[in-house]
């Protein structure tokens, strides 16, 4: 199964009556265009903001997520190396090295990153789906030996898109009063290079 590239007005919405795959990925879709939305044309200033008692910041969000992008298709699918840009970053392989070291980079730098990060995610996905389906094997394993698949794998990526695209909800409403629940109709971004599956 290939990724079809789409015109619409709405390019993240996910198809209404797809297969399986479709449906797990354009919900992987909608959610990365929808946090790339809530994070997108912002300063250093903006990008570096917090609520309340809360150290999380969009920077650090948009580190963190091409971090797990880049992880989850490149050790977790193939047990490869996560590689570049990582490999020269100095990144620690901590839990919280993206979130602290996001505050150093400029926006560019982060929307470059993160915008890379789905890049090479999409390429590596179309790959091993024209190989086969949801239910290859993976990688990543229990200790016991068992090894997840590749739907697996999507469903736990869905899972960490969920979770911090309700914190750039906060985050970015909290800059600027920007709320919603999926960019506006014809949205592209701003900054970086991010495009439409």
């Amino acid at each position: 199964m290939s990724i079809q590239q789409t015109t619409s007005p709405t390019p993240w919405e996910p198809p209404i009556a797809g297969s399986e795959a479709e449906q797990l990925i354009g919900s992987l879709e909608r959610l990365r265009a929808t946090f790339r939305w809530k994070s997108d044309d912002l300063d250093s200033t903006a990008l570096r903001a917090r609520v309340g008692a809360s150290s999380l910041t969009l920077a650090g969000l948009l580190k963190h997520l091409a971090a797990c992008e880049d992880y989850a298709f490149t050790h977790k699918l193939r047990g490869e190396p996560i590689g570049a840009p990582w490999d020269a970053t100095g990144w620690d392989g901590s839990n919280d090295w993206e979130f602290e070291s996001a505050a150093g980079d400029s926006p560019d730098d982060l929307y470059d990153l993160y915008d890379g990060a789905v890049e090479r995610s999409r390429r590596r996905l179309r790959a091993v789906l024209d190989t086969g389906g949801l239910a290859q094997s993976i990688h990543a394993s229990m200790p016991d030996g068992r090894h997840a698949n590749l739907r697996r794998l999507l469903c736990d990526l869905l899972e960490e898109y969920g979770r911090h695209t309700g914190h750039a909800d906060l985050l970015r409403e909290a800059v600027d009063g920007r709320t919603g629940e999926d960019p506006p109709d014809g949205w592209t971004p701003t900054s970086g290079h991010f495009t439409f599956a």
